[in-house]
């Protein structure tokens, strides 16, 4: 059992991603606690993989609460003319309400992000004692009978809004329900669309702001709404300020596309000195 409070804590599956290079690990809950620890927070992760995952990955004094699987989730990466496709080969253990350490309901951030519907739509109403925010396309997305993934209508939206702060997602998570996705902004705080390269857009109390991009050259984007994700929200409740915390994000989701997998993600030093040149060529 945990023996301090992180100050930010993931639920969701790690995952393991076959792509055209290899086999190397991933998950929003991955990229989001290891944006946590590099930017100086102690960070708590609650997931499942099997035996074949590589714990090496995980930063010693990263807080890791695991429910045993048998397999790792693990996904297939293709990139062909139609964009990126997505095949779902395994996957590890739904992560349920009792399954949240009972010390971690007081952290001061927490977010979910499923990435195969595992993450039980009640534990948005477990963190009473600080911000609790939802990275959401394991919520809007399923996989067909042959384990490929196509967008799906998330049916219990309605139960996560009353306890969120902020909701995000990609355009490509967005896919044919942007009405739905504008609605669902309206019902919370903050809302975050990533749009790659053209920046993200940003939602506060239902009004739209564009945010620029930080120039990149990029070379692996897995991953990189997930680091947007939890900059941002570590940057917001340090700061208060939505826009700052968004270019935070941008420079950071920079950062991370730069260099594949995990390798991408920037300290804090490395963000800060992106960010000041960010600002400056924008004139800030």
């Amino acid at each position: 059992m945990p023996e301090r409070v992180p100050d930010f804590v993931a639920v969701g599956h790690v995952t393991l991603d076959e792509t055209s290079s290899g086999r190397r690990p991933g998950g929003p809950a991955l990229y989001a606690t290891l944006t946590a620890h590099h930017l100086g927070c102690s960070a708590g992760l609650l997931t499942s993989f099997g035996p074949d995952f590589p714990r090496e990955v995980f930063p010693p004094e990263l807080q890791v609460v695991r429910v045993p699987a048998a397999r790792t989730t693990t996904f297939r990466h293709e990139v062909g003319l139609r964009g990126r496709r997505l095949t779902l080969l395994d996957r590890a253990i739904d992560l349920n309400v009792e399954r949240l350490p009972e010390s971690w309901k007081s952290t001061g951030l927490a977010l979910l992000c499923p990435v195969a519907n595992e993450v039980d739509l009640r534990l948005a109403a477990q963190f009473t004692e600080g911000a609790v925010s939802a990275a959401v396309q394991g919520w809007i997305r399923e996989p067909d009978q042959n384990g490929a993934i196509a967008p799906a209508r998330w049916a219990d939206a309605s139960l996560v809004f009353p306890f969120v702060q902020a909701l995000f997602l990609s355009r490509e998570d967005m896919g044919e329900f942007e009405a739905e996705v504008v609605e669902w902004f309206q019902r919370v705080p903050l809302g975050i669309v990533t749009l790659g390269e053209a920046g993200a857009l940003l939602f506060v109390n239902g009004e739209r702001y564009l945010i620029q991009a930080d120039a990149a050259h990029e070379r692996d984007a897995t991953g990189a709404g997930d680091v947007f994700a939890a900059a941002f929200l570590i940057h917001y409740r340090q700061e208060g300020n939505p826009w700052d915390a968004a270019a935070f994000a941008a420079c950071a989701a920079a950062c991370s596309v730069e260099a594949e997998g995990i390798t991408g993600i920037p300290d804090r030093p490395a963000l800060e000195a992106r960010l000041a040149r960010h600002r400056h060529r924008l004139g800030q």
